[in-house]
């Protein structure tokens, strides 16, 4: 009997054996799916994509902002002044700066300045390309007014006096066309001038002044207001 009672315990032990194995296994696979389920965590990582896209547009805005070089070297073609300039030579282009610091301080001619450049050791070449730069019509003008500030001249010797600076007869026609002289205050003016040089008489005072180019009645009116 009691080998027989072993064998039962046993056979019960065994039992008992198998269905914790098999409790054990069926923990085992719970928890190895519970792990896959974990693992799924793509989207979550994927918050982060927005912020890269982020950066790829704000870096092709400022590309967008930045002008390329083409488009600098377009701005530079366009601009007139380095555009003229471009072609000149270091020393033409010195010419050109001293043409305009003369002009700045009394009007030239055209070929006055020319000749003016040329007496300061510039070449005829550079020394046209730099007189080619201004308004000579406003240039004899400014001459006339000088002149007509420091003596008196009629209109005709006016012109000769702008020719013989250089003017064309055209620049000097315009010049004393336009300089607002009155040309009988003129005459007076040149009347007293001999006057105080050596005397003389009314007729030989008013002949002076016609070989000085004003007209028979400023003549006149120039000496009879000095009292001949």
């Amino acid at each position: 009997m009691e080998s027989t009672n072993n064998v039962n315990l046993t056979s019960k032990k065994k039992k008992h054996s198998g269905c914790l194995i098999v409790f054990i296994v069926v923990i085992g696979l719970f928890f190895a799916i519970g792990s896959l389920g974990s693992d799924d965590t793509p989207a979550a990582d994927n918050s982060t994509a927005p912020d890269s896209a982020n950066v790829a547009i704000d870096t092709s805005d400022t590309d967008k902002d930045t002008p390329s070089k083409g488009d600098e070297d377009a701005a530079q073609s366009a601009d007139p002044e380095t555009e003229d300039n471009s072609t000149m030579t270091t020393s033409a282009k010195n010419a050109l700066r001293a043409a305009k610091r003369y002009l700045q301080t009394m009007p030239f001619s055209h070929d006055g300045l020319i000749e003016q450049l040329e007496f300061e050791k510039y070449s005829t070449e550079d020394a046209t390309i730099a007189a080619d730069n201004a308004d000579w019509n406003e240039q004899a003008l400014k001459a006339a007014k000088n002149y007509l500030s420091m003596q008196a001249f009629s209109h005709d010797g006016l012109i000769k006096q702008l020719e013989f600076e250089k003017y064309t007869s055209e620049q000097a026609a315009y010049a004393a066309d336009n300089c607002g002289a009155d040309w009988n205050e003129q005459a007076v003016g040149s009347a007293k001038n001999y006057l105080e040089l050596m005397p003389f008489s009314r007729d030989q005072l008013i002949e002076q002044l016609e070989f000085e180019g004003f007209t028979h009645d400023q003549a006149v009116y120039g000496v009879t207001q000095n009292g001949l």
